[in-house]
């Protein structure tokens, strides 16, 4: 669409947008003056929403009237209250509801995946992640290689951009595939690179992975309620994702996992096992002979935190009523590209954008570099923090901003800009 320069613009937008209420759900931040922040980091840690305190005092109430009850007979009891997230989780991801499960951190379930669907062999025990991971999962994978004998050194491939360039190439993906596939027992790559912001073809990429006979699963920390998804469609074996960036569930709330149905039903898939993944039937008889839940609850090691879901629960709640990804990513793409306008007009002599100009390539989040000669990129981060933006820094060049269509307005991206530019003339 044609964007034009200005706040009145800006405003009309905001007075346009059907998704404008929403920003009511959610508690923002306020500066000293009491003035709201603009806050632009829910690639970070997404906002509170405003029914997250009250599903928790529920938990809480039930916990002081009920005491073990609560896990019975009651609204939203909790035994099975991880059961009350997987719809809404299933259609964030593009999932049927039998494979998907909240549970554990991000890192655990990688691990917990890793257990399943890496098997290395002789052949077969390479493991492909991109050369500027995020470290927990760069950790995650050496660790794995050693636990099987096997030294990262040999075990490891990274995938690099290319020299002067900041984003991965498919072709580039597809060469190394080609020279290795054969070695190559596992793809463990990001829904949303978090550094660059580049959206992978994860279509493609599990097609390409299966056509050379590789197991392929995603971190979707920043693709999940950021991006669309199809996990169950294009046949993804497996993927995890956090829940406190755009998923709004708190700082170090419950993750989720993804297991495709052709691997959920297979029982005999060697795992790590607890007795929250046993059959539920059976579960309380307390033998000791280990019998999966056919979908990907029987991935899961123990009963989870009822606080921290009661949170997603309220997360979720909000998206359903937003309509789900269609309506929000419409405006995430409007929101993205006016940001991308102002930056070029305003200040594009002193920041250079990393991310892909494609909005098939990219979400929510640009990834801004410094190219003044006046101040270094965190002497600018930091005069934005103290003009009341909150965006965050990522060593060694990056500023990330991240318009959420949730809670985010065209006038909070109008104002950041400003802010920037005021920053930069300085």
């Amino acid at each position: 669409m044609q964007f034009e320069a200005g706040q009145e613009f800006a405003r009309k937008m905001d007075r346009e947008d059907p998704l404008a209420r929403f920003r009511d759900e959610f508690s923002i931040p306020t500066r000293a003056d009491g003035s709201p922040e603009i806050y632009l980091c829910g690639n970070s840690l997404g906002l509170q929403p405003r029914r997250a305190r009250d599903y928790v005092n529920q938990e809480l109430d039930k916990w002081a009237a009920l005491g073990v009850k609560g896990h019975f007979d009651c609204d939203f009891p909790w035994m099975p209250y991880h059961e009350f997230l997987a719809e809404a989780s299933a259609n964030l991801v593009g999932a049927r509801t039998d494979e998907v499960v909240v549970m554990n951190s991000l890192t655990v379930n990688l691990h917990l995946m890793m257990v399943t669907f890496y098997r290395p062999t002789k052949q077969r025990f390479k493991i492909v992640i991109e050369d500027h991971a995020f470290p927990s999962d760069h950790y995650a994978v050496e660790s794995q290689l050693r636990h099987h004998g096997i030294d990262p050194a040999d075990g490891l491939l990274l995938l690099k951009p290319r020299a002067g360039e900041d984003l991965l190439r498919i072709e580039d993906i597809e060469s190394l595939i080609e020279e290795q596939g054969d070695s190559i027992a596992l793809l463990l790559l990001p829904g949303v690179q978090y550094y660059t912001g580049q959206v992978l073809p994860m279509a493609k990429l599990t097609e390409l992975a299966h056509r050379n006979g590789i197991c392929i699963g995603f971190d979707l920390a920043h693709a999940v309620g950021n991006v669309p998804l199809r996990l169950h469609d294009w046949n993804v074996d497996f993927a995890c994702w956090c829940s406190y960036k755009y998923l709004n569930s708190g700082p170090g709330s419950v993750a989720g996992c993804f297991v495709h149905r052709r691997h959920a039903q297979n029982t005999q898939l060697p795992r790590f096992a607890g007795w929250w993944g046993h059959d539920k039937q059976t579960r309380f008889r307390m033998e000791n002979r280990f019998q999966a839940i056919p979908t990907a609850e029987g991935w899961q090691l123990s009963n989870p935190p009822i606080l921290s879901l009661a949170a997603i629960r309220a997360s979720l709640d909000i998206f359903t009523e937003a309509g789900g990804m269609g309506p929000l990513r419409r405006k995430s793409e409007k929101l993205t590209a006016y940001l991308q306008f102002l930056l070029k007009r305003e200040v594009g002599q002193f920041i250079s954008i990393i991310t892909p100009e494609d909005p098939e390539q990219r979400g929510c989040q640009l990834s801004l570099c410094c190219d003044a000669r006046h101040l270094t990129g965190r002497e600018l981060f930091q005069r934005l923090e103290e003009n009341g933006v909150t965006c965050d820094w990522r060593e060694p060049n990056v500023i990330r901003v991240a318009p959420v269509p949730l809670y985010n307005r065209f006038e909070d991206v109008y104002r950041f800009v400003e802010t920037l530019q005021a920053a930069c003339n300085e």
